[in-house]
């Protein structure tokens, strides 16, 4: 059944009842107009959030790029004119774990993409031009497979998510349940993201929740955090901030350090394994005016619980695309238990607001909402 279109305002009852009484009086006027801080307009295609500081749209089904997460180009940053420059922001992919898949080859069947199919690494391929793409797209360090699929960014089929306006946000929580499994394994872990989108913030919350039907030794969700950089030859951005490289104050990288392709594992990369947990794990890039080359806002992604982060990179693929993928938990799961990330995702003019936000909200892992409100908690 088709949905038409629907327009909320998240004004409550009680607001409406206080206007009515009294009348053309200062409370009608003024609290009416507090009131109609966002818009929520819904069709069968998508969601679109319109709120004081932000635009941003969430797919239903036929999305111009991806599934999951917000839709590219469409996160509007009011202040300043400003979108995202990229394919989408928090896109979501397999659930994996580390290991070899060389045993599945005449196993996997994954037609179209649908299905859990052979990982992209260079030991899987024999053709130059194959080899070549997966060094590039995923190193040749840290060998992996998949778990459960499909990859949601591509093959979800259509969801319905649930929207909740409270007083000062809204809520919007999409799940979806894995359809296929690797050999040996069951289809069915969920994947549970709700969106908060505060009242007067320039970003919103996020959390990736998995509630997994597998054990698994190391089983770890990739997504990109806050999502990749389309360029060409830093045209769309001027620098790159990673909280997380050369010590407590993090690294700041100047777009002609991606003028040129190169793999993850070369350089900007991060493993749990291998670095040092940092106080903040915030990754983000500063958005420069194609036209007039001045800069812009920082869009950043904060992970607010550093130790959950697996991996991550940042690494220039050919194609005019910086890849900023985040993988959370690599831990041991048992059938049953459940992993979870926390996000905040937004504008910044500047670093130090960053770290301000992050000091806040550091630590948590886990997004409730309800009618009554929102709240980041620990587990």
């Amino acid at each position: 059944m088709k949905i038409g279109t629907r327009i909320f305002n998240p004004l409550s009852w009680g607001l409406l009842l206080a206007i009515a009484a009294t009348g053309a009086g200062t409370l009608s006027l003024q609290s009416a107009k507090a009131a109609e801080w966002a818009r929520v307009i819904e069709d069968d295609r998508a969601i679109k959030i319109e709120t004081d500081k932000l635009e941003a749209v969430i797919p239903k089904r036929d999305p111009k790029h991806w599934m999951t997460g917000i839709e590219k180009g469409s996160f509007l940053d009011k202040a300043t004119g400003f979108r995202e420059v990229g394919d989408g922001l928090m896109v979501v992919d397999w659930l994996m774990e580390a290991g070899s898949d060389a045993a599945w080859s005449d196993q996997v069947i994954a037609p179209d993409g649908h299905g859990v199919g052979r990982y992209a690494w260079y030991e899987n391929e024999t053709d130059p031009g194959r080899q070549s793409y997966a060094r590039m797209a995923h190193g040749s360090s840290h060998r992996k497979r998949m778990v459960e699929g499909p990859q949601l960014c591509h093959r979800m089929k259509p969801v319905q998510p649930e929207i909740i306006r409270g007083q000062d946000f809204v809520a919007i929580t999409t799940t979806y349940k894995y359809e296929y499994a690797a050999p040996g394994r069951n289809p069915g872990s969920q994947w549970t993201q709700r969106i908060v989108f505060p009242r007067g913030e320039r970003y919103f919350v996020l959390m990736d929740k998995i509630d997994s039907v597998n054990d698994s030794d190391e089983m770890f969700l990739r997504n990109d955090t806050p999502g990749c950089i389309r360029h060409e030859r830093g045209d769309t951005f001027s620098e790159i901030y990673l909280s997380y490289l050369s010590g407590p104050k993090g690294v700041r990288i100047p777009s002609s350090e991606f003028f040129s392709p190169f793999p993850p594992d070369l350089k900007f990369g991060y493993r749990r394994d291998t670095h040092r947990t940092p106080e903040h794990f915030i990754r983000a890039y500063r958005l420069r005016n194609e036209e007039t080359g001045e800069d812009g806002p920082w869009l950043a992604g904060l992970t607010l619980e550093p130790s959950v982060v697996y991996e991550a990179w940042c690494s220039q693929r050919p194609g005019g695309i910086i890849v900023m993928i985040e993988e959370i938990h690599g831990r041991p799961v048992k059938a049953g238990e459940s992993f979870s990330a926390a996000h905040i995702v937004g504008y910044f003019d500047n670093l130090e607001d960053m770290h301000r936000v992050y000091e806040r909200y550091k630590g948590r892992t886990v997004l409730t909402a309800d009618a009554s409100g929102w709240q980041l908690l620990t587990p």
